[in-house]
Order: structure tokens, then sequence, then C-alpha cells
């Protein structure tokens, strides 16, 4: 028996992936990505990055609709320029990774470099050329592997927890539209795509209503050490099944 084209518990692991993904991302403003995608490739990788793209653009949606009043939309328009362009340039480097050992090891190395930006304690100011360079870093690693939250983390890291968390909310949805796109335009998106994301948009929609309850629980709690970790763990295992 097969659950969206998959097998029962490939697909539950999935959906425990995207449920704990989307709680730590409304809680934090990003590992949507760093947690989903590392499983996906384990059970699923032909899913990806299409299928945790297209659930992402909800996520992202539902999250920064719950914190849109901190939303500085000055600091948005370069933010989105470079997103958008690294989209592209992401989904023609995509296109061209065809060897799916390949792919598990690029996943895995980037779930790496993402872990170790967003411990680095790196602290960069918030400028038009920033936002700007750090959108087309996330809109090239964001459409290869969906995980494109570390670099718009470096710079929020330290402002007030709302605004963070609204702030990258808002450039993860941005990130995800257009990343979805240029997918398309490559022709990565394909209709078991379509069909798994079916299946798993009532997971994303019961994590975004579970997370307004966890986000009071664990406000000022330290959830992304946890998340961090589990990512870590994930690309080392996808490292030593494609090496």
């Amino acid at each position: 028996m097969l659950l969206a084209g998959l097998p029962p518990l490939a697909f539950l692991a999935v959906a425990a992936a995207i449920f704990a993904g989307v709680i730590v991302q409304r809680v934090s403003g990003q590992a949507y990505g760093m947690i989903a995608a590392p499983v996906v490739t384990l059970v699923a990788p032909e899913h990806l990055p299409a299928a945790v793209i297209l659930l992402g653009v909800v996520v992202g949606a539902g999250a920064i609709s719950m914190d849109l009043s901190a939303v500085n939309w000055r600091e948005a328009g370069p933010g989105f320029a470079g997103r958008a362009a690294g989209a592209f340039a992401g989904a023609g480097i995509a296109a061209a990774l065809t060897d799916r050992g390949g792919f598990g090891v690029a996943v895995a190395l980037l779930v790496l470099l993402a872990v170790a930006l967003s411990l680095s304690g790196l602290r960069l100011p918030i400028r038009p050329v920033t936002l700007a360079g750090a959108g087309l870093a996330a809109g090239i690693m964001g459409t290869i592997t969906a995980i494109g939250a570390p670099p718009m983390a470096l710079l929020y890291a330290h402002e007030e927890a709302k605004r963070s968390r609204a702030m990258q909310n808002l450039f993860f949805m941005w990130g995800m539209i257009w990343s979805i796109g240029a997918l398309a335009l490559a022709g990565l998106v394909r209709a078991s795509d379509l069909v798994l994301v079916a299946a798993l948009l009532p997971v994303a929609l019961l994590a975004l209503l579970a997370s307004r309850t966890a986000a009071r629980a664990l406000e000022g709690r330290p959830v992304r050490p946890l998340a961090l970790g589990l990512a870590s763990l994930a690309a080392l295992a996808i490292l030593a099944r494609s090496l």
C-alpha cells in the first residue's frame, strides 16, 4: 500500500518532519527546510526540492500572517530582489544536478553549511547591500534544497524576537514563491509532487494551528539548537549513504 506514492513509513517520516519544521519555523523564523529537506532526501529524494518548497509557500504565508505588524517594509525591497535573482540561479544549478547521489551530497553539505552559519554568531549590519546579498545567497540555497533561511538569519539574529521572526518569515514566503516558479520553468515540478503536497497540506495546516500554542509555550526557550542538531544528524546520514 502506498500513501501519496510513498510507502507508509516513508510518508509518516516526511509528515513528522514537515510538522516539526513548521513549528520551529513559526517560533524561530527558520529551520523548516533544515528539518524537512534532509528527511525527504533520505526517504523520498525524488520529491526534493519541489514538494518541500510548495508546502513552504503555505507555511510562510501562515507564519507571516501571525506577525505581520512587526514587518519593516522598507527592508523588504533589497532582500526581495536578491531572493528572486537567486531563485533562478538556484533552479539552473538544480537542473544540472541530475545524479541523485551527487544531489544527496549537495543537500547534506548545504545543510551542514546552514547549521554552521546559524551557529557562527556572525553579526552583519542590516543595509540594502547586505539584504540583497543575503537574499541572493538564500535564493540559491533555498531553490536547490529548500534551505534558504540562514543567510537572512545572520542579519536578524540579534534583533528583537518578534521582529526577527517576522522578517525572516516574510523573506521565507517570498523566496518559496520565486523558487517554485523558477523550478516550474525549469521543468522540475512533477504531478507526483503535487499529489504529495496535497496529502501533506493538512499536516502543515495543523502544525500552523499548533504553532500558536507552541509559540507561547516555547517563548524564550532554546528551540533552535535541537532543530540544528537533528538537521546535522540527518545530513551526516545522507553523506554516509551517498559517499
